[in-house]
């Protein structure tokens, strides 16, 4: 976690904005599909806002399939937006290409979730680390090589792995490797997709502590994604839940974790496992498997999972993003939140024999 940045007025700078941003990938399909325009798409991100302060770090949590990595990709411009807009630093990024993005390509990184993928196994990490300073004409020569050399031993590897071979390397070191190419050009933003996924407990409590040392060090903002909870609770600042595409919830970490309003929030909530065993008591249990991307239900697209399913409205009527009483800044987006105290208290969930008749229903 980090104290953001503030303009003149006190008010924290906004660094990134994305407003009703859609990642559609077409499906490979038939001649036939192609000429009579019956070609599906698949609906990643869905019409997603998403802002990123100066100073802070934002986590993007969410099932397997829920968007959350096409959303970094594409707010981080390696994919281009099927729609929306989207503002680096108060320019327009959405439309740039080529050229245009040779300064946002410097100023915004991205650190993939296998760091091996993200190296060539034919240069030494040390060449693959200095890359990014001679294509951005940062450094060269001598002034080169002391720059990755003084990150090396930033991110704790020492000197003399400069000629080390990516398979040389443990997972913990590739990854602090990814780290330096990330940070060599002085980024203002970086998006970590899950960063520590493949490491044991251990090396992810030291990952992630270096990962909040080096945002304070110099003075970065975060995109994390992840799927664990956990990993976002010890490191971010505030947390946006996705699910098939869309925003359902979004606030502070002691918002999401001490009050969490949508059904699904609290689904992911009742998986983290407790100290001795067993699930968080009073939570929710999520059944099902998640909507496919090319036809998502109708209404809320959780409604089938939804074990606090209501009526035809859940069914019948997309919610919006709605702040939540009481906490400034926490939204979600639940029929729920319309309901009185006391039809939450006499309302009866569906059984499973039910929710199974209502996945059914919606196709799912």
């Amino acid at each position: 976690m980090s104290t953001t940045d503030s303009d003149a007025d006190g008010s924290s700078r906004e660094l990134l904005n994305a407003t009703n941003v859609k990642k559609h990938f077409p499906l490979d399909e038939g001649l036939f599909d192609r000429l009579f325009g019956d070609s599906q798409v698949v609906r990643a991100v869905d019409g997603v806002d998403l802002t990123v302060h100066a100073g802070e770090t934002v986590g993007i949590v969410g099932e397997s399939g829920s968007g959350k990595s096409t959303l970094g990709r594409t707010v981080s411009r390696l994919y281009e937006p099927t729609d929306g807009s989207i503002t680096f630093d108060g320019e327009h990024i959405e439309t740039h290409s080529g050229r245009e993005l040779r300064p946002i390509r410097r100023r915004v990184q991205y650190v993939f979730q296998d760091p091996m993928s993200a190296l060539n196994p034919r240069k030494t990490v040390g060449e693959s680390v200095a890359r990014p300073l001679t294509v951005h004409d940062i450094a060269d020569g001598a002034a080169k090589w002391d720059r990755v050399a003084d990150l090396f031993e930033e991110v704790g590897l020492a000197r003399s792995q400069l000629d080390s071979y990516p398979h040389e390397l443990s997972g913990g070191q590739r990854q602090r490797v990814g780290l330096c190419r990330a940070l060599v050009t002085e980024p203002d933003l970086v998006v970590f997709d899950e960063p520590v996924s493949a490491l044991d407990v251990t090396l992810q409590a030291q990952i992630l502590n270096l990962i909040d040392r080096l945002q304070r060090a110099f003075d970065l903002s975060y995109l994390l994604i992840s799927h664990d909870l956990n990993v976002v609770r010890q490191v971010c600042d505030r947390i946006a839940v996705m699910y098939a595409g869309e925003i359902v919830e979004r606030g502070t970490v002691a918002d999401i974790f001490g009050n969490p309003q949508h059904p699904y929030t609290r689904a992911l909530l009742d998986a983290i496992p407790q100290v001795g065993g067993g699930r968080r008591s009073g939570r929710t249990s999520l059944g099902g498997e998640p909507p496919s991307a090319t036809t998502p239900p109708s209404g809320c697209r959780f409604h089938p999972r939804c074990p606090e399913f209501i009526d035809g409205s859940c069914s019948g009527r997309k919610p919006a993003l709605q702040a939540v009483e009481g906490d400034a800044g926490h939204e979600a987006a639940c029929h729920w939140l319309d309901r009185s105290e006391a039809e939450r208290v006499t309302h009866t969930p569906p059984s499973r024999a039910e929710r199974e008749v209502i996945q059914e229903s919606s196709g799912d």
